[in-house]
């Protein structure tokens, strides 16, 4: 019987399994409902500003039969409130959030302040992460960035942002090789507080909104710095990108992860057509899992792995409303499978 962190350590390096591994990794895909706030006593906000109350709540969801990994933090805006922008931490059903911005222009970009490790909620996440390295769990702990494009046009506004890509874009790439440092520094820092699988959630670095050119020169450019920059005894790497991957599947194939991971409005048949020796994870509908019934959930699931996922998991981050039971569902169904095929 492997364990989660063998199973899925298994998946990374192409190596045949029992089962696909069933994870959520943070960040951008939380993993994290009211439901199981109140099942653990562990809420929003205050778990995103305590070290202690970020690593119970990540164990919770693998304890309560969710998820076979833990990870932190819970959203997005840990780098970009590191490098000036106004956050607010949100309530216990909505995640933090920008509020404001540290600059107006990528022109501006030598005003911002590196990442500071020793201080606010990138500490916190550094020290939930040894909390959670610890416990000498069999779970892999994920730790979560947020991708180059999505922190840049975090730390200052998007529309601007997107604009400077092309109008300024000598001073673009000097900015986003700014801001990637950053993430790269965070990433190395999360291995080395035990971190054995890092996640790269770049939501806004999408073919829809900047179309294959731009998104080759800018995505897929410093996502592979990234991944490029991390220790070579990281366990896995995972990317995932929103929206739809039909026009630029030739380049989401040049990124260097380990896992690419798409959200729901991609078919996994179709990802597996175009990426038929990449590792993919993916991607049962959130919308199902928040307002759908176990029934349908697990039919998702059964599809997903029809259709050639590698690892299941839900498509995007988790409606925080969601029922506990819709989410335990997923796994249930991956072993109820897992035991007819070996009957």
């Amino acid at each position: 019987m492997l364990t989660e962190k063998e199973r899925l350590e298994k998946v990374f390096h192409h190596e045949e399994v029992d089962r696909p591994p069933c994870i959520c990794p943070g960040g951008m895909m939380n993993m994290i409902t009211s439901e199981l706030m109140d099942t653990c006593g562990v809420t929003w906000p205050k778990a995103h500003t305590d070290a202690e109350m970020m690593a119970k709540l990540a164990l919770a969801n693998y304890e309560n039969g969710c998820f076979e990994n833990v990870g932190v933090p819970f959203c997005m805006t840990v780098e970009a409130e590191a490098m000036g922008a106004e956050v607010t931490m949100g309530t216990k059903i909505f995640e933090p959030h920008v509020t404001g911005y540290a600059i107006d222009s990528v022109l501006d970009w030598k005003q911002l302040k590196p990442v500071n490790h020793e201080e606010g909620r990138a500490k916190v996440v550094l020290d939930a992460i040894r909390i959670l390295k610890a416990k000498n769990l069999d779970v892999p702990i994920v730790g979560n960035i947020t991708g180059p494009i999505s922190t840049a046009s975090s730390v200052m506004e998007p529309v601007n942002f997107y604009k400077d890509l092309r109008k300024h874009k000598k001073e673009a790439h000097e900015y986003m090789t700014f801001v990637t440092e950053q993430i790269i520094d965070f990433a190395r820092a999360q291995i080395e507080a035990g971190a054995d699988v890092i996640a790269i959630s770049d939501p806004s670095g999408t073919g829809e909104i900047l179309g294959p050119k731009y998104f080759e020169e800018y995505a897929v450019k410093y996502l592979n710095m990234v991944l490029d920059g991390l220790q070579d005894e990281k366990m896995g790497t995972i990317v995932h990108i929103c929206g739809q991957m039909k026009s630029v599947y030739k380049q989401i194939d040049m990124v260097h992860s380990d896992a690419l991971s798409f959200d729901s409005v991609v078919p996994m048949s179709e990802a597996r057509k175009h990426l038929e020796d990449r590792v993919l994870m993916g991607n049962v509908s959130t919308y199902a899992l928040e307002f759908g019934d176990p029934e349908r959930v697990a039919k998702l699931t059964r599809s997903c792995v029809a259709g050639g996922s590698d690892i299941i998991s839900p498509a995007c981050g988790l409606g925080t409303k969601s029922p506990l039971v819709n989410i335990q569902t997923i796994l249930k169904t991956l072993k109820e499978e897992e035991v007819l095929a070996d009957a």
